[in-house]
């Protein structure tokens, strides 16, 4: 059964989430976002094109006057601006203009960068995210942050664009490898984390479910996660306040994430940087052992790891300063005051931050 969940801006409707088991819904889509009479171009990867490109090629050509595809490789090292170029370079020679479309079919990479080619290419073109990864459908594709990585920066080129539609097919799912599956649990357990105590809970009911890919479950899944962005991102859409949140986990996953030269996937390192900060919950007495054993405990049900390899601290540290979510010359961090309460917190000192590494090392 379909699901669908309502994006607003200042109480206005701008855009929906519809979660469906196919893509049978699209042409509906399509045509509710008048693209007919304009050209779209879908933008994926050479991974995931062999997959489902025909299929979505088939649907958008009865809805545009041409469906035009362009495919990157696959990987995080392809979310730059060579390949913001290229897609530049082909949108120009296709002549695409402004009321015309792009579709994001695929993970994070891909719709972190066709979101951003489409907030900048003519100053503004639609788009439409069509996540493909459990990561993606759960946290990037809804929002309206796009971006590319610059040098060793993740990230730190990019703009706010609001999709014209997020279209899920739970599907496509099937076709990813367990590691790139289990590494969306890393975002998923987030939201239980920050603000979503019941969430947490149901999450830990139906661990064997989710990672058997039992369909409603899965479903409920999704949605409960959309939706616990969706209520973030309404109050916040430009990540001036609470917004900032959702970064639990993420200032040093970042870093690792770097640090590693991108061999751990997002959702890892996002698992491990909840731990760091969880640990600094616990060592400031916002959590219990209890809590952050709990925490350990469920991201290692889910698949992901929760320890990483010995790194160079001060460089580690020197990638957190580097963060694009610093404010003033102090970085704002997240941290547990209970499960299911974050707080942003700018008083983090660097010897906090390296215990709280020094806790995930291997030993």
């Amino acid at each position: 059964m379909s699901k669908t969940l309502t994006v607003k801006e200042n109480g206005e409707a701008i855009y929906n989430i519809y979660i469906e088991k196919d893509y049978n819904s699209l042409d509906t889509v399509l045509r509710e976002l008048k693209t007919a009479g304009h050209r779209i171009c879908i933008v994926s990867d050479t991974t995931i094109s062999k997959y489902y490109m025909e299929e979505v090629v088939e649907i958008a050509k009865d809805y545009s006057t041409l469906v035009e595809t362009f495919t990157l490789k696959p990987g995080e090292e392809y979310k730059n601006l060579d390949s913001v170029n290229r897609l530049y370079e082909y949108l120009i020679q296709s002549k695409f203009d402004r009321n015309d479309f792009l579709i994001a079919l695929g993970g994070g990479v891909v719709g972190d960068l066709t979101g951003y080619v489409a907030a900048t290419y003519l100053r503004g073109i639609s788009f439409i995210q069509m996540p493909t990864t459990l990561l993606s459908m759960v946290d990037s594709s809804i929002g309206g942050k796009t971006g590319v990585d610059f040098a060793a920066y993740k990230n730190m080129v990019g703009a706010f664009k609001q999709p014209k539609a997020v279209y899920i097919n739970t599907a496509t799912l099937k076709t990813l490898t367990p590691r790139i599956y289990h590494s969306g649990f890393g975002e998923v357990t987030k939201y239980g984390y920050i603000q979503d105590k019941e969430f947490d809970q149901w999450l830990c009911d139906h661990v064997d479910a989710l990672l058997n890919m039992e369909s409603d479950v899965l479903e409920y899944m999704i949605y409960r996660s959309c939706d616990n962005k969706r209520v973030v991102v309404e109050e916040d859409p430009t990540e001036k306040g609470i917004r900032a949140t959702l970064n639990f986990g993420h200032t040093l996953g970042h870093a690792i994430e770097k640090m590693m030269d991108f061999q751990l996937l997002h959702g890892e390192c996002v698992s491990i940087g909840m731990v760091v900060a969880a640990y600094m919950s616990y060592k400031r007495g916002m959590i219990s052992e209890q809590d952050l054993n709990r925490i350990r405990e469920t991201l290692i049900q889910f698949q992901l790891p929760v320890t990483v390899k010995q790194l160079d601290e001060e460089t580690l540290i020197a990638i957190t300063q580097n963060d694009k979510k610093m404010e003033a010359g102090k970085i704002k961090f997240i941290l547990l005051d209970g499960i299911g309460h974050a707080v942003i917190d700018s008083t983090v000192t660097k010897e906090e931050m390296l215990e709280g590494f020094r806790y995930v090392v291997e030993k």
